[in-house]
């Protein structure tokens, strides 16, 4: 394969000026430019995007790694990293966690192919994290933290949001509050589990009415397991979901049974996806800043490469969002 310095001698010039020509810096004249051109597709020569910036050995790339790209949760968020890394010069890559892009994952982190990672993926371990960040590459974890000194965490109080949630249930005279949600073993769901069972304690209230079930916490979910809590009998008054997602499939859920949201049953959300304005009746839910953290940690990212000394944990709190999906009890 032919390299930089092949294409140098092929156009008779220095490999700076080489790099200057395939970066068009306005340095290198046009006459210069084209001699350089026609030698690189006589040698067939590509560019390399993993060294383009020879001197910083910089690939101008940063890289969000998330466990499933799928959902409308990501969409602010990886706006909010987008819109930083664009403003300065830099690409994004986005890669999924999940099977055989895993290992492309843990390249970027172990072997530096990005100039630094955003992490939204619990199944990228803590060690391979914590390697990554120790060899001075930026890391900024979202939603969970790591035990180094070298890792960045930025996390929403999801147990303050959730407990919020439930306080407004109970604000509105609902006594039997239901709460659904997929897989809550650690992470971001066992806090808004926490929150919920914190509140209903607080107030001296029966927490058994929930459904737990090992699955993704999309909109399939949250409408086979409302219908599951339908065909229970004995139904709440209220119920809380997980997040946005499971509360919009619970509501499908509840219209093929003919049971009215509110009327019969009062449900809130959690995240504000851009969808939970629009359903109707519009969703109840508590507000996460998702734009706001994901500029917040791009531009941590850019800092870090700088030099700069950085915080090591963020937490950003949460908001009531109040909508058409809850009834005040009479």
């Amino acid at each position: 394969m032919a390299t930089i310095k092949d294409v140098a001698k092929m156009a008779g010039v220095s490999i700076s000026t080489v790099s200057y020509a395939l970066n068009n810096n306005s340095k290198v004249s046009n006459k210069t430019r084209q001699k350089i051109l026609d030698a690189a597709r006589q040698l067939n020569y590509q560019k390399n995007g993993l060294a383009s910036d020879l001197k910083k050995n910089s690939t101008k790339t940063i890289a969000i790694i998330v466990t499933d790209l799928a959902g409308p949760y990501y969409a602010e968020l990886v706006k909010g990293i987008q819109e930083v890394t664009l403003s300065k010069g830099y690409d994004l890559l986005a890669c999924s966690s999940v099977g055989e892009e895993s290992s492309t994952a843990i390249k970027f982190l172990t072997e530096k192919r990005v100039d630094g990672a955003i992490v939204l993926a619990h199944n990228i371990s803590e060690d391979i994290i914590a390697l990554s960040a120790r060899k001075e590459f930026p890391v900024i974890l979202l939603d969970r933290t790591a035990d180094s000194e070298f890792v960045v965490s930025i996390e929403v109080d999801n147990e303050e949001g959730s407990q919020q949630a439930a306080e407004y249930l109970i604000g509105q005279g609902h006594r039997e509050i239901a709460y659904i949600s997929g897989k809550t073993i650690g992470g971001i769901h066992a806090m808004r589990l926490r929150g919920y069972e914190s509140a209903l304690r607080k107030h001296g209230l029966d927490g058994r009415n929930r459904l737990h079930q090992f699955g993704v916490f999309d909109r399939d979910n949250g409408y086979s397991m409302t219908k599951m809590l339908i065909a229970q009998g004995n139904m709440p008054t209220a119920i809380m979901y997980a997040n946005d997602e499971m509360a919009i499939g619970g509501m499908n859920a509840f219209k093929e049974n003919g049971i009215k949201v509110p009327e019969d049953v009062s449900i809130i959300g959690f995240d504000d996806i851009e969808l939970a304005q629009y359903v109707r009746p519009s969703l109840t839910t508590i507000m996460q800043p998702k734009y706001e953290r994901g500029a917040l940690a791009a531009h941590l990212i850019f800092q870090m490469l700088e030099g700069k000394e950085v915080d090591n944990y963020y937490k950003f709190p949460t908001k009531l969002i109040l909508r058409d999906s809850v009834q005040k009890m009479n």
